[in-house]
């Protein structure tokens, strides 16, 4: 979606009165600066088959209840959430929580490989608009992709070789 290496999963971002029930951690780490196991109880163990798998290939092999946030080794790169810290975030995490069972959403930088984070609006809705990412909250504003200018796209594929 952004470009980047297959082999680095996203960041999951966790209610904090949940994380000890998803991460073998319980400390704050609100900016991603933790690793930890994910619980042993969200483990999904690899078949003994897939020990022989070349490296990238286990990549395609689920680890735990939350893949798209779980290294290949069963550990994640932990942001905490706090309703007094970022209520906005916390409130819709918990609405995801409530209506899945899973309080936890993934988290990762907002650019696309080779640049900067974006750090402007106008960042925002240019890194959208070159990627597959199919909708855009800034604030009170919420973009679909489906609804944008196509002429306004930036072509990252055309620019960056995949992995």
């Amino acid at each position: 979606m952004k470009f980047r290496e297959s082999f680095r999963p996203f960041a999951p971002a966790v209610l904090r009165e949940s994380l000890t029930k998803w991460f073998e951690l319980d400390v704050d780490s609100p900016y991603m600066l933790f690793v930890a196991d994910v619980a042993r109880a969200h483990r999904i163990d690899s078949p003994e088959a897939n020990a022989d798998l070349p490296w990238l290939d286990r990549l395609k092999t689920a680890r735990s209840d939350i893949p798209a946030a779980t290294h290949v080794d069963g550990s994640a790169r932990i942001q905490t959430v706090h309703t007094e810290t970022n209520p906005r975030f916390h409130a819709l995490i918990s609405a995801f929580a409530k209506r899945t069972g899973c309080p936890v959403l993934v988290n990762t930088s907002f650019n696309v490989r080779g640049e900067p984070i974006v750090c402007t609006p106008e960042d925002a809705f240019r890194c959208f608009m070159g990627t597959r990412i199919d909708s855009l909250a800034i604030g009170n504003c919420f973009l679909r992709k489906d609804e944008q200018d196509e002429t306004l796209a930036r072509r990252y594929h055309q620019e960056i070789e995949p992995d």
